[in-house]
């Protein structure tokens, strides 16, 4: 089963694909976790990368395409994958195409939710510093002290979390993610969800989606 999730910053894809994931016995592999890893660790990428998440701009395909490459070679890929958030630019699929050569991808689904909605739901995410919990002021507040109840780290607010950031980044997601909806849509892999449903909601829809996938496969 080899899967990405679309959908603009906010939409529900880590959450959604983290139960994917769970459910199925394959890992959910995500950019932004790739990506700030790196930047914890001071790696070449990560000291590259790190300015331009912090403005809510687009990481460069080919450092993208080497994480992502170098990551799909590992072995708990073997059985499938969800991508969280990857591909992000039409460069970037196309250049998943090349690499994956006959193991193409066999479900696009796209998560979709309005603007205003996603604006409220990042800003209002809190996240760990250390073991990146996450939490939202008005379904799942933090304690009072700002301390992580999984492990005692500090919660914050990510900088790309913030109001100016996040619609620069919807801005982003307009002009060069968006496009892949066609993409898509023309290898008929992609499969429409609704993401203003609730969590289990969106859940089931995906699930459909699955399970209709592994029949046509069958």
């Amino acid at each position: 089963m080899r899967l990405i999730f679309l959908g603009a910053p906010g939409s529900g894809k880590g959450t959604q694909a983290a139960m994917l994931a769970q459910s199925y016995g394959i890992p959910q592999i995500s950019t932004g976790d790739i990506l700030r890893k790196a930047v914890k660790e001071g790696t070449a990428l990560g000291e590259k990368a790190k300015a331009i998440m912090a403005k809510g701009e687009l990481v460069p395909d080919e450092i993208i395409l080497e994480l992502i490459r170098q990551r799909l070679a590992e072995a708990d890929c073997k059985k499938g994958y969800i991508l969280d958030g990857f591909p992000r630019t039409l460069q970037q699929a196309e250049g998943l195409e090349r690499f994956l050569g006959a193991k193409s991808i066999q479900a696009a689904i796209l998560i979709d939710v309005q603007p205003e909605t996603l604006i409220s739901r990042i800003t209002s995410r809190r996240v760990c510093v250390d073991c990146g919990e996450t939490y939202n002021l008005f379904t799942d507040p933090p304690p009072a002290d700002s301390r992580c109840r999984r492990c005692g780290g500090q919660v914050i607010q990510r900088q790309d979390d913030s109001e100016a950031t996040v619609r620069n980044r919807l801005q982003v997601y307009e002009e060069k993610t968006a496009p892949l909806i066609d993409f898509y849509r023309q290898q008929r892999v992609l499969f429409r969800v609704d993401g203003e449903a609730s969590v289990d909601q969106v859940y089931q829809q995906i699930v459909s989606v699955v399970q209709q996938m592994a029949g046509e496969i069958r």
